[in-house]
């Protein structure tokens, strides 16, 4: 197994729990400034439930986050299955340009939030994504 292309994996990991502690660290103080606490929440509550309550820049956090716990998921394991099979050089380039493109998604959609910039972000990081899944998918087809 190759430790190089997990590395990629491993940096995404850890923006993501960056990105849930910017949620804590934003949405706390914002719902404590309207008097919300965990106590007033209703029962089975949700994030998303803030939607219309909390300030839009406060929800576009949350928002990413949940982002980076949908598409990554198809990330983590196709980097798994490089790892295991050997990676070529553009495979790690392109799983730390999908990583790169992903904070930067990430910094844009939670501070500025424009969609034409974000659907170009999410596509470029889509690409990369398609050619390491596909790339993985030929390596194991073509081995069995």
């Amino acid at each position: 197994m190759e430790a190089r292309m997990l590395a990629p994996a491993a940096a995404l990991v850890i923006w993501s729990l960056i990105m849930l502690l910017w949620i804590v660290f934003t949405r706390f103080p914002a719902m404590a400034k309207l008097g919300l606490t965990a106590g007033t929440a209703k029962p089975g509550g949700r994030g998303q439930d803030l939607d219309g309550v909390l300030p839009d820049a406060v929800q576009w956090k949350s928002h990413n986050y949940t982002h980076l716990m949908e598409q990554p998921t198809i990330f983590y394991p196709t980097v798994v299955i490089l790892a295991i099979v050997g990676p070529t050089s553009l495979d790690v380039t392109l799983a730390w340009a999908y990583v790169a493109i992903r904070i930067v998604h990430s910094l844009w959609q939670s501070l500025v939030n424009r969609l034409p910039v974000r659907i170009t972000l999410f596509t470029l990081s889509t690409v990369c994504l398609l050619i390491l899944a596909l790339h993985a998918a030929r390596l194991t087809i073509l081995a069995a």
